[in-house]
């Protein structure tokens, strides 16, 4: 039913249940997975041009942390049947562009993301990337909880 799935993967705690069910779906469908860690511009415009080292720090954070989900990705998809899987890492975009735009770029036919649960004020004034990511998707999502 689906050929090629992307997992937007924070590498949290919470993303985890998202990665095991997205592999679980390649597995089933014999989809090619494409596990997307989106890294958020660099919150302190303007600092950044005098102080390069805080924005070097930053990238080289946001880079370690995709490996490190990207290699739990990898990781599952190694355990049992392989799964055909792509890392892809985006720098300067916000989560719901970065993700809603990487899937139309690799042709996605589903989003697999968790969701933080987020409920309350919080969520109503702030919302969450997941809510942001269904209404504006062209394609399914799948919220994993």
């Amino acid at each position: 039913m689906f050929k090629h799935i992307l997992l937007a993967t924070d590498g949290s705690a919470s993303s985890e249940h998202a990665a095991q069910l997205a592999v679980n779906l390649a597995r089933t469908h014999g989809s090619k997975l494409t596990a997307l860690y989106v890294a958020d511009p660099y919150p302190y415009i303007g600092i950044g041009e005098m102080n390069p080292a805080g924005l070097q720090a930053y990238a080289s954070a946001g880079q370690q942390l995709a490996a490190q989900a990207h290699a739990h990705v990898d990781a599952l998809c190694r355990d049992g049947a392989p799964v055909e899987l792509d890392a892809r890492f985006v720098e300067d975009a916000t989560a719901v562009n970065g993700i809603v735009q990487s899937a139309q770029t690799v042709g996605a036919d589903l989003i697999v993301i968790g969701s933080h649960g987020r409920s309350g004020v919080a969520r109503l004034v702030l919302g969450s990337v997941a809510a942001k990511v269904v209404a504006q998707s062209p394609v399914p999502v799948l919220v994993a909880r």
